[in-house]
């Protein structure tokens, strides 16, 4: 199985399928909306709405309409629609951190075998320990890795994406503005990155062993 492939099989009990709760996919989906929206805003600001391309559109535009303005002025309202764009960007980010703290929550207080931190101890034991379903607890052990180096990116981006929206509040900090913002900018890749390599595997796992992971996410699974 690649690597990449997340599985429906329980670590504990390989005859059985994955349960997932109502919140842990509720957490998922809104999830997986809150970052695309979130990418598609910086998507648009930098492509469409980027200043060098948009300001001569606007220009031209207000020409043919009889309006004479100056490159500054046109310079200034391309400047205002970025500006729209990055308030509902900080909005997602508002979304993404909420969504994080719930996370976090549920990681407490949800059921023992659904936790995160668990499953993998689990996974550990049965690969090092028992020495039983060895493959599986293997791949189980990359695969929920990798998730959880997915929420410590989440994490950095939370915390960077609130420091640029309350800059204002950590005057003594804005010297590192340009790096926070770097950082911020460098962590949305990473996070592509991880969005792509999970599409990829849950592509595969439907074509292979794990038939249905999608539907599983939906209506809970273990059936």
């Amino acid at each position: 199985m690649a690597i990449i492939e997340p599985i429906k099989q329980d670590i504990k009990h390989p005859e059985q399928i994955k349960k997932y709760s109502l919140s842990l996919r509720l957490w998922h989906w809104l999830n997986a909306l809150v970052i695309t929206g979130s990418l598609l805003t910086v998507l648009l600001n930098s492509t469409i709405l980027k200043s060098q391309s948009t300001t001569p559109f606007i220009k031209d535009t207000l020409k043919e309409s009889g309006a004479v303005v100056t490159d500054d002025q046109a310079k200034s309202v391309a400047h205002d629609l970025g500006d729209k764009v990055w308030e509902v960007h900080t909005w997602f980010g508002y979304g993404l951190v909420a969504l994080l703290v719930f996370r976090l929550i549920l990681e407490i207080f949800q059921l023992a075998d659904q936790k995160l931190i668990r499953t993998i101890k689990n996974a550990y034991h049965q690969y090092f320990i028992t020495k039983k379903q060895r493959e599986l607890a293997r791949h189980e052990i990359v695969v929920k890795t990798i998730y959880a180096v997915f929420y410590l990116m989440l994490i950095t981006m939370a915390i960077t994406g609130l420091f640029l929206a309350f800059e204002d509040f950590f005057e003594p900090y804005k010297a590192y503005r340009h790096a926070i913002k770097e950082v911020h900018g460098f962590i949305m890749y990473l996070i592509l990155g991880f969005i792509t390599i999970h599409i990829i595997g849950v592509l595969l796992a439907e074509r292979k062993d794990s038939k249905g992971i999608v539907s599983d996410m939906i209506n809970g699974g273990g059936e």
